[in-house]
């Protein structure tokens, strides 16, 4: 497989934002991994998923594997990220005020429309020739699903599925370790520890019936916690700016830190233990460049 050429590489860094010393990133990680997928291929149509922290890259390496693929393989690549799977805003307040008033808040498990998302998988998997098929999208600016008159199109057949999603392959925890708070958030609005038993067993059960169809899993990891909340501020601010006046959905400094504690407890988890099962393991340093891939399992 070739790798892009420079006036390719300079649009791909320029759509995505992203810095000159990218570059190396794609060159030694990004290139060698779009390879090992080509390398493993079967004849079916796979689901390689790739799960990370928010502000880890999933969108970006998600496109590069496409583009990639796509030119030098002919395949036909279609890219998902579970977040376009979140419940919709009517769905996640009724989900509020029969459950936990903290599920009102789009990203822990219990809040995506699985069955929305496992229907969408089975049909690309399937997809004949020529037929066109409509991925449903969310909206994070208005923090609710879009018509679907507005959601894209892909054709069929597709011979790759990249799914992206910050909590896919998460591990539950034991019903003990959920005991004591571990940020202000649980401490505060969950004191009785009801929100994460409710998050926690879901992740036991639906989810990871769900994960089971990933066919390969690549985890982004970042160096800590910090570094994720850093990262999602800089992807905030690039929302801001995309979303302009229509921005209900947009969080100032003070509301992201508030809004990440929701998920601390599992990505701090998955920092610690994905690396033990996922397939391949992209290690990020604090500049949010990969420093090293880690190709777990071959076959």
């Amino acid at each position: 497989m070739n790798g892009p050429t420079a006036s390719e590489l300079d649009s791909f860094l320029d759509t995505h934002r992203l810095p000159n010393e990218f570059r190396a990133v794609i060159e030694d990680h990004y290139l060698p991994l779009a390879r090992w997928i080509r390398g493993i291929k079967t004849p079916r149509t796979e689901i390689v998923g790739i799960s990370g922290a928010q502000g880890t890259g999933k969108s970006t390496l998600a496109d590069f594997l496409r583009v990639s693929l796509e030119k030098e393989c002919g395949w036909s690549v279609a890219t998902l990220s579970l977040d376009d799977f979140y419940l919709t805003r009517a769905e996640r307040r009724q989900l509020s005020k029969n459950v936990h008033p903290l599920l009102i808040t789009r990203g822990a498990p219990g809040t995506h429309d699985l069955e929305l998302c496992i229907r969408c998988l089975e049909a690309l998997k399937h997809l004949d020739r020529g037929r066109r098929f409509e991925i449903p999208r969310f909206d994070k600016a208005n923090d609710d699903r879009l018509p679907a008159h507005q959601w894209p199109t892909v054709t069929g057949p597709i011979d790759l599925i990249v799914l992206e999603g910050w909590c896919l392959g998460a591990i539950p925890q034991e019903p003990k370790a959920l005991a004591e708070p571990i940020n202000n958030l649980e401490a505060s609005r969950d004191p009785d520890g009801a929100w994460r038993a409710y998050v926690n067993n879901r992740l036991r059960t639906a989810y990871t019936a769900f994960f089971a169809a990933i066919d390969r899993l690549v985890f982004l990891r970042a160096p800590d916690f910090k570094a994720v909340h850093r990262w999602r501020l800089e992807q905030e601010r690039k929302l801001a700016e995309k979303a302009g006046e229509t921005n209900r959905g947009i969080m100032n400094e003070t509301q992201l830190a508030d809004f990440l504690q929701h998920f601390e407890r599992l990505t701090r988890t998955s920092i610690e233990l994905l690396p033990g099962t996922a397939d391949v393991i992209l290690n990020l340093d604090e500049n949010h460049l990969v420093t090293r891939s880690d190709y777990r399992r071959r076959a």
